[in-house]
């Protein structure tokens, strides 16, 4: 019998009284689902499924200071139990999002995150100046695990250096929290996300896609335009669980905010279990619109049959 095992005790819980807010440094959420950037849009387009209110927060796909149309296609391929995408960061640039989409989100009350990502450290603090004051927005994700033009070999995020400035550049203009969103693809991630930290980051997004590539043996050419893109979904779970125990084991008080195939209310505890603060969802979306939603629902049911009283409960709980 397992720690987690259901108890007599545990009938005499409802999943109505379980508490499933969270606190996100000085956020708070009344869950811990949130929508993963790139796959969900500003949620227009899946609130016609559920209501997407009714999910921690949607954090919106990355945004740019001019609009982009994105890379050649192919630029989406089927890998076992996950997906390589390589889009470009496709988005109508900040300022149109903020005139067509960001009203519809404060007009549902939705908590929303802006995911932001720049080409160099100027473009972040830009970004960052845009969204200052902006009504609707509770939190900042700096996306710099995207491609840094003044030094094209490396992201922001896969050196301590470049991610304290890029983050710093936001976080000395910024009204609201900002989390960075860090690559896997480096030695010592805890180490960035201390990089992080010092710059005055609230929290970190763990982790972004890991740079994978897949060939057609019949043309023998990449499977996407771009050769390589980023891997995400089941796969990569593993390699996120690692990322978040290695943070939070360095930095027990800092919030982190997990991704990386996860799509089952066991996938959820397993990323509490190593750190997280809170888990966002994004390729199980492809497949079922209604991933989020469905745990939303489930997981107070998961708690209360083993009585649990919170989620919170079991933050880094795992036993090593």
């Amino acid at each position: 019998m397992t720690a987690l095992s259901r108890t007599p005790a545990a009938t005499h819980l409802r999943p109505d009284q379980v508490d499933l807010s969270v606190q996100l440094g000085p956020l708070r959420l009344h869950n811990p689902i949130l929508t993963a950037s790139g796959c969900f849009a500003s949620g227009q387009e899946i609130d016609r499924f559920f209501d997407v209110s009714a999910l921690g927060a949607v954090v919106v796909k990355s945004l740019t200071l001019e609009p982009r149309l994105g890379l050649s296609t192919p630029r989406m391929a089927e890998t076992p139990s996950g997906m390589l995408n390589a889009i470009g960061l496709q988005n109508p640039g900040i300022d149109r999002w903020m005139e067509e989409d960001l009203p519809w989100l404060r007009q549902h009350g939705v908590p929303t995150i802006a995911s932001i990502a720049g080409r160099s450290v100027a473009e972040y603090r830009v970004l960052g100046e845009r969204l200052r004051g902006v009504e609707g927005i509770v939190a900042i994700e700096a996306n710099i695990s995207c491609p840094n033009v003044e030094d094209r070999d490396i992201v922001f995020s896969c050196r301590e250096e470049s991610t304290r400035d890029a983050i710093h550049a936001v976080t000395r203009v910024s009204t609201v929290p900002v989390f960075a969103k860090l690559t896997p693809d480096v030695t010592d991630i805890a180490a960035i996300a201390e990089a992080a930290r010092a710059a005055g980051a609230a929290g970190v997004s763990v982790i972004n896609t890991l740079l994978g590539m897949a060939i057609d043996v019949e043309t023998m050419r990449p499977r996407l335009a771009a050769v390589t893109g980023g891997l995400s979904g089941p796969a990569i779970k593993p390699v996120a669980i690692r990322a978040v125990h290695q943070i939070h084991r360095a930095m027990p008080d800092l919030p982190i905010i997990g991704m990386g195939g996860a799509r089952t209310v066991e996938d959820v505890v397993e990323f509490v279990l190593a750190g997280a603060t809170a888990v966002a969802v994004g390729t199980a979306t492809f497949t079922n619109p209604l991933a989020t939603s469905e745990l939303v629902d489930d997981l107070p049911r998961w708690l209360a049959a083993r009585g649990l009283p919170s989620l919170s409960r079991l933050r880094g709980a795992v036993r090593l």
